[in-house]
């Protein structure tokens, strides 16, 4: 199993950079990073700075969206990177959040979503693609591997992801969710004649090693607020159908009152009273060592190739050396 790990690109923009070197010190082979441009610093010209200082990170947003940057932009910066360090970028890519509604803008369309999937893919192959009415191509592009992974929740997204992306990101780490989404994606891969095992899947959830799980709970009650917007979104779009959407996954927000999108992402955030210890426990890995390596060892036995640790919390180093020295060996020996 891949292991990352997903940072907010707080200033200074050397301590993600510093953070990213102590993690592939630990044995982590994938540095993510929050995209959203006015809530913190933007990413995109930090990444070759993680590149540099690092041998063997793969490094890409987790996640980007079509509507913040013209996708010609994207496509280039990444096949930019690979020419520069080797094939070490990743783009992790959803319909859009923070990043698109802190400026006042909906998320994408999931025809906006899929037609992004298809021009950074080929653009940074150094294929040509037609856009906007015209023909574009990057004369100086090498054919280089961009891997695309889609974040979704929702059964059309899941849906998109089987049929066109290179892989799956899922924002929690619930079994029974994982499970469910996994499958979905890889019966939507099946049924457009693709090979479902082609497919990469990445969980990513907050991680706190120690023993005051009272206190890690407080921490990573954010993530909660998080993944409840985006299931917001969905039970707007969908109602309470479980045949579209598992009540595991939407009957939590029932007391969410709204979100504060300057606290996005923060652990000292104030509207996530909603947020249950049950719902925190399922979604995220807290507690000692032992509890992190049944977790993973279950996630593993359901396809999972790689799971990221967001680490917001006040435990970064301490978690970092934990999965460093501890966990990591014990999953992959």
């Amino acid at each position: 199993m891949d292991f990352g790990v997903v940072f907010q690109t707080d200033p200074p923009a050397q301590a993600v950079i510093d953070l990213t070197v102590k993690a592939e010190e630990a044995g982590f082979n994938y540095a993510w990073t929050f995209d959203s441009h006015v809530l913190w610093q933007e990413p995109f010209v930090i990444y070759s700075q993680m590149l540099s200082k690092t041998e063997r990170m793969t490094v890409g947003p987790m996640v980007t969206n079509p509507g913040t940057r013209d996708l010609t932009v994207t496509a280039s910066l990444f096949a930019t990177l690979n020419e520069m360090f080797g094939e070490r970028t990743v783009v992790g890519i959803g319909r859009g959040d923070s990043a698109l509604r802190v400026i006042g803008k909906k998320p994408c369309r999931l025809a906006e979503l899929g037609e992004s999937i298809d021009i950074i893919r080929a653009l940074a192959q150094g294929e040509e693609v037609e856009y906007n009415g015209v023909n574009v191509r990057f004369p100086w592009a090498k054919k280089t591997r961009v891997p695309i992974l889609v974040a979704a929740y929702g059964p059309k997204t899941l849906a998109l992801t089987g049929q066109k992306a290179d892989g799956f990101i899922l924002q929690l780490a619930d079994p029974y969710l994982t499970k469910y989404m996994i499958q979905a994606v890889r019966d939507a891969a099946e049924a457009a004649g693709r090979n479902p095992d082609d497919l990469y899947m990445c969980v990513a959830a907050p991680a706190y090693v120690g023993d005051d799980i009272a206190h890690q709970r407080d921490q990573v009650r954010w993530f909660g607020g998080m993944v409840g917007n985006h299931v917001a979104d969905l039970v707007g779009r969908y109602g309470t159908d479980t045949s579209l959407i598992p009540a595991e996954l939407t009957s939590y927000i029932e007391g969410r009152k709204g979100y504060d999108y300057q606290e996005h992402g923060r652990s000292e955030s104030t509207h996530v009273d909603f947020v249950s210890d049950d719902l925190i426990d399922r979604f995220c890995l807290l507690g000692p060592v032992d509890n992190h390596i049944a977790r993973l060892e279950e996630l593993r036995e359901m396809g999972v190739d790689q799971f990221s640790i967001y680490l917001q919390h006040d435990g970064k180093e301490e978690t970092l050396r934990a999965y460093g020295e501890e966990i990591i060996p014990a999953i992959n020996g």
